[in-house]
């Protein structure tokens, strides 16, 4: 696939187009946004443009503008930021926002009201859970016991709303415990929606968990209502704002929000929490395509940020995700990608304890970022050491686009870790790359087994950085590197299309009972989609019957019509889901390893540090090799483009293809 990126970093001419005509309307727009970085991808066809800019946490508006802007440079050759938005069919956006919530502890102040068998210390006392109920509740908890009824209901609802307001609570989650849990709960809403009517500016906002998810397990539904309150009003007002601001600049297509679920939708459709991570499954779903194009089947990935590495897998069955997935440890209702982020990425601070190097999970972030990013930060950090390792060029890092400063990095290392351990510059920076290459590979270690089948996918700015000795130390012989590395959880929300998920607990499997469900979730399916702009016929249903097992695990039946599934275990709990699809135009991939390959182009080498001592290495720039033709090379050498450096090291072979992936090899594997 053709690429271009910011024009200091192309080594080409960008694509210089028209400018668009009334409804000529292709471009897909993909932004992921990061702690550190936001990324954003320009899909036009075979042809894909990339840039990236520092992430403004203050105000994630402007980094979201920033990286616009200067994407329609790289599209037109000049900003225009007005003619890529009307060239524009869709813009698909993810969103750390959530994330850094939780991990920060910033969101409103919870209270919660909980009923009958469902009781305060329950709801604390879920697994991993006491830790973040007492940050984001703490004491304001009020429990409704089952003896009340009628008037006596509604009047202690009514109290402990009071108490709760008294006490801090600017957000309230009612949940109750039991099979009336509905009713009880419609019973306190309509007495609350009287005494506080919701146009009054003092009304308290109030989630009702039975509304939000259709689940059985109490404690599980509590949490999910509890974390989507927490982080539903930092992003409503980000997103309605980010939408209007889209609108103001002449974008023609709603802001799609992608999801943990692999699924994109319109702001006004979104689930907050359903965001949390969404960021990683955008890098899932593109290592997904790459698993099923390449026929790899464990394909492990690391998609190495400034602040994290993130790690997921896929294998025969898929992107793995867990069918009640975990938030901030805590289970949730919603099925959720099974991605870890491990606290080690370019950004973390590196620093002596107790006579080692320790990695993490702390971040510079951004802001100040590095010592070398010359913007305050005076931590050292492994971007740092490739730095004064040589495997960063001050003139190529970011495209050229940001200056590093070499001097503040030596500073920064001698501080925090050269003078601690009585180290020269060239041993701090290999026992900084030592301690970082094993806190990864211990990340991936305790994540999945390794196995003969098993291929390291290495993406985000610094997956390729030493992604040989990362292999090496898990015992893996291949690593891909996707061509759009550096951007690849933003071109992996190309993938994805709108989607809904409804779910709804049935009684048993009978086709009476099925019908009945199916009859009302597809009215439930239908508007969410006409909401979404797809009318009847433009949007697929995908049913399945969820059985719970003895075991406490689940299993997935697909549905087709009302006929009940073989095998269901008697008196199972059975859950109903609906999944309503809408294709959108996506990005292709193409190319294959194998076969012929001429010699990489090097044009230069690169004095590194490797194995204790300074090398002259080739440098294979893939903007450098010629286009749709396979190359390649063995190590040792440097390989770089724009947006990240690799250090190939001896005993391993570069491929790339002519679609511009990246394989490396151990030995004489390709």
């Amino acid at each position: 696939m053709n690429t271009t990126t910011a024009p200091q970093a192309a080594s080409e001419a960008p694509d210089a187009s028209p400018r668009p005509h009334a409804g000529a309307r292709s471009r897909l727009i993909n932004i992921d946004n990061g702690g550190t970085l936001t990324d954003i991808c320009v899909i036009d066809g075979e042809q894909v443009h990339r840039t990236k800019t520092l992430t403004t946490p203050h105000d994630l508006s402007q980094c979201l503008f920033d990286g616009l802007r200067k994407a329609s440079a790289v599209v037109y050759g000049q900003e225009d930021l007005q003619a890529l938005l009307l060239s524009t069919a869709a813009i698909r956006y993810s969103t750390t926002q959530g994330t850094n919530a939780l991990v920060e502890r910033k969101g409103p102040r919870l209270g919660v009201i909980v009923g009958d068998a469902l009781t305060v210390d329950a709801v604390r006392g879920a697994d991993g859970a006491a830790g973040l109920y007492d940050a984001v509740i703490g004491t304001r908890a009020v429990h409704l016991p089952a003896a009340l009824d009628g008037g006596a209901l509604e009047a202690a609802a009514v109290k402990a709303v009071g108490e709760l307001a008294a006490g801090g609570a600017n957000r309230l989650v009612v949940s109750f415990g039991g099979a009336q849990r509905r009713e009880r709960e419609a019973q306190v809403k309509r007495r609350l929606l009287r005494t506080f009517p919701p146009h009054l500016l003092g009304a308290l906002p109030v989630l009702y968990a039975s509304e939000l998810v259709d689940d059985a397990d109490d404690l599980r539904r509590t949490w999910t209502g509890l974390l989507n309150a927490f982080l539903h009003p930092a992003m409503e007002r980000f997103l309605y704002s980010a939408e209007h601001k889209l609108k103001e600049a002449s974008a023609q297509s709603p802001l799609l929000v992608f999801r943990n679920d692999g699924h994109a939708g319109r702001v006004a459709k979104t689930i907050a929490v359903q965001t949390y991570s969404s960021g990683p499954r955008g890098g899932m779903e593109g290592a997904r395509v790459l698993a099923r194009h390449y026929g790899l089947p464990r394909l492990l990935s690391m998609d190495v940020g400034g602040t994290t590495t993130d790690i997921g897998l896929v294998d025969a069955n898929g992107v793995r995700a867990e069918r009640r997935g975990r938030v901030e440890g805590v289970r949730t209702s919603f099925a959720l990608c099974d991605v870890v982020s491990a606290g080690v990425g370019g950004s973390s601070i590196i620093r002596v304890e107790e006579g080692a190097v320790r990695v993490g999970p702390e971040s510079v972030g951004s802001a100040p970022g590095p010592a070398c990013f010359g913007l305050g930060g005076t931590n050292a950090t492994i971007t740092d050491a490739f730095l004064l390792g040589g495997l960063l060029d001050p003139a190529s890092f970011f495209g050229g686009a940001l200056k590093i400063d070499a001097d503040r990095a030596r500073a920064a290392i001698r501080a925090h870790v050269g003078d601690p351990l009585k180290l020269g510059d060239d041993e701090a920076v290999a026992a900084m790359e030592a301690a970082w290459v094993a806190k990864v590979a211990d990340a991936l270690r305790d994540y999945t087994a390794i196995d003969e089948h098993t291929t390291l996918a290495a993406f985000g700015g610094g997956g390729p950085f030493v992604a040989c000795r990362v292999a090496d130390a898990i015992g893996v012989r291949q690593v891909l590197i996707p061509g759009h590395a550096a951007v690849f959880s933003a071109y992996g929300i190309g993938f994805s299309d709108v989607g809904h998920s409804f779910t709804r607990q049935v009684a048993d499997a009978q086709p009476a009972t099925l019908s009945d469900a199916m009859a009302q979730m597809s009215t439930q399916a239908e508007r969410t989609m006409f909401g979404e702009g797809a009318q009847p016929g433009e949007y697929r249903l995908e049913w399945t019957l969820e059985e719970a097992l003895a075991d406490g695990t689940t299993r997935a039946h697909a549905l087709n019509g009302t006929a009940p599934p073989q095998g269901l275990r008697a008196g199972a709990a059975l859950t109903l889901t609906l999944t309503a699809i809408k294709p959108m135009a996506q990005a292709h991939m193409r190319g294959r390893f194998g076969g012929e390959a001429q010699p990489a182009v090097v044009k230069a080498t690169r004095e590194v540090l490797l194995d204790g001592r300074r090398q002259a290495l080739p440098l294979v720039r893939v903007e450098d090799q010629p286009r749709g033709v396979a190359v390649s090379r063995p190590g040792p050498a440097v390989l770089e483009e724009a947006f990240f450096t690799g250090r190939i090291d001896a005993g391993w072979t570069l491929h790339i293809n002519a679609a511009g992936d990246i394989l490396l090899a151990r030995g004489t594997e390709a």
